[in-house]
């Protein structure tokens, strides 16, 4: 998909076709909303992203051609998780999934919570 220009994240959502990706995303949506408790959700980079008020994106989500993208902004949440992202696929800032039954909601969640635990450099 390439970038999207919706302004808002329905409006990404609904650019997505009704498929299994559409219903990780929007689990994935679920998750920030609940998790990142006081986060704004805006558009940021043509994808869905999550930021302090006022501050820089430290979450976002993408769905791109091969793969959905996770994206942390963060690099203090990404060193503390190196163990459990080590067998992931990952990018400089970003987990890829490429198949949808592997996503890990677990994972994103603590990822989540870990973001939300304390205020950290974004890259």
């Amino acid at each position: 998909m390439p970038r999207s220009t919706a302004e808002d994240v329905d409006g990404y959502l609904a650019e997505v076709a009704e498929s299994d990706r559409l219903t990780v995303l929007v689990r994935i949506r679920e998750l920030c909303r609940t998790e990142l408790d006081g986060y704004e959700e805006v558009m940021a980079y043509g994808m869905p992203a999550y930021r302090r008020p006022g501050g820089e994106p430290e979450i976002a989500f993408a769905n791109q051609k091969q793969y959905i993208s996770f994206y942390l902004m963060r690099p203090d949440v990404r060193e503390g998780f190196e163990d459990r992202l080590a067998d992931q696929d990952m990018g400089r800032g970003c987990l890829r999934f490429r198949r949808t039954e592997k996503v890990d909601f677990a994972l994103v969640r603590d990822l989540l919570k870990a973001t939300v635990a304390g205020p950290g450099e974004v890259c």
